[in-house]
């Protein structure tokens, strides 16, 4: 078995697959970060808003130290059960305009708590029977997504990314008693939306349930960051909400939005919830400061839209393939894995971090880079970059002239 690992590992690494990631000497939440004592412009960070690194967080997780210590000694269930928790976890419900909420160390274990809780049964054949259930998944939902869907009895069903004429076809053909349908709010890898209208007409034709991992929507889209529901002015049409406080709100860990009752039985049957320990204390503190700034300063969200609309709209003039992306994730599509890894090496020689995405985190000769935006990058950080793009576009793509 080492020999098969170490074996297999080198192979890896011989193909130019392993990645070769640096190290990032002090936070890497601001668009100007250091490796090896130089500066560069960090374009993959996921700190959306800029908060991450704000001093009334950092204020805010010193009180939480001072009061609760470092860490919660144990989980929901026994010890850990702090009142910090429950005060996030109601920060978020009343954000969302949802009706409770349940906190989880990460948006990867919500993921694989709750699907598995949602059609597996908890007690003998109750709340429902294993067997019952089918579980329709968008082709390019996340991993964890992914992972807790194949964690559980269900009939997994794969439907065409973003195609509601594909989903409907499937679920008409199936004679299943419970239907899940999963879909990512924002894509992660291609930075596209959800066409949420059309599903929740179609759970509501065929009597389904809706649920949305929206990490990369929550406190990025919408006028008040509500994320995809309130992007397409939908109440109360999604049935679960995952989201994420590592992203926009810049602290850590995953949490469930949802009914009362739903959030009720999660509690009693998400396994990642009731055999693992919550956060830190003192990043639900965090969090709920940096819940609160958002709710009162919508306009740092403007600031992000307008960022993110300015560099695509600027890479597609240059002539660049940023596929259907309506968010702060743009793609920039490379296509071989090669092209793909010397054009971030490119990058880095220019000052400029953002790593190459290859196989297998995206599909053979559809490699890219995946730039994320910040609210907080200025006009002269986003000049910089264009101005490197349109250099390399010409390196790679534009044959010279005889």
């Amino acid at each position: 078995m080492k020999d098969e690992i170490k074996n297999f590992v080198q192979f890896i690494k011989e193909q130019g697959l392993y990645p070769d990631t640096p190290i990032i000497e002090g936070p890497s939440t601001d668009p100007e970060i250091l490796i090896n004592g130089k500066k560069f412009l960090i374009f993959c960070s996921n700190n959306y808003l800029g908060l991450a690194n704000k001093d009334f967080l950092k204020d805010a997780a010193i009180e939480c130290i001072k009061k609760y210590g470092v860490g919660p000694a144990g989980a929901r269930l026994m010890a850990g059960n702090l009142d910090i928790y429950n005060e996030l976890e109601k920060t978020i419900a009343d954000f969302l305009n949802k009706e409770d909420a349940m906190i989880f160390s990460t948006g990867y274990a919500a993921n694989l708590g709750a699907i598995k809780a949602l059609v597996d049964p908890l007690m003998g054949d109750q709340p429902f029977k294993k067997g019952d259930s089918v579980i329709f998944s968008d082709e390019l939902n996340h991993t964890s997504i992914i992972q807790g869907c194949k964690l559980s009895s269900a009939e997994r069903v794969i439907y065409k990314h973003n195609d509601p004429t594909d989903l409907e076809n499937k679920i008409k053909d199936s004679s299943k008693a419970r239907k899940l349908i999963i879909t990512d709010g924002v894509f992660s890898m291609d930075g596209d939306i959800v066409p949420l209208p059309e599903i929740i007409s179609l759970a509501k034709k065929y009597n389904a349930i809706v649920m949305v991992d929206d990490a990369h929507g929550i406190g990025v889209l919408g006028k008040t960051g509500k994320g995809t529901d309130e992007f397409f002015n939908i109440d109360n049409g999604v049935d679960i909400t995952m989201g994420t406080l590592v992203k926009a709100f810049g602290t850590m860990g995953g949490f469930i939005a949802g009914k009362k009752d739903v959030i009720d039985y999660l509690k009693i049957s998400a396994k990642t919830y009731i055999f693992s320990v919550p956060m830190s204390p003192v990043m639900a503190g965090a969090s709920i400061e940096a819940i609160k700034y958002v709710k009162q300063h919508p306009e740092v969200i403007q600031n992000l839209t307008s960022n993110a609309d300015h560099l695509r709209g600027e890479l597609n003039k240059i002539g660049y393939n940023t596929l259907t992306s309506q968010s702060p994730i743009i793609p920039v599509l490379l296509g071989p894995e090669k092209t793909a890894i010397n054009f971030a090496k490119d990058l880095m020689e220019n000052g400029i971090y953002i790593p190459a995405i290859r196989w297998p985190a995206v599909d053979k000769n559809k490699s890219r880079i995946r730039i994320s935006v910040m609210a907080h990058h200025t006009k002269e950080h986003l000049d910089r970059l264009l101005k490197v793009m349109k250099d390399l576009k010409k390196k790679y793509f534009e044959q010279p002239k005889c």
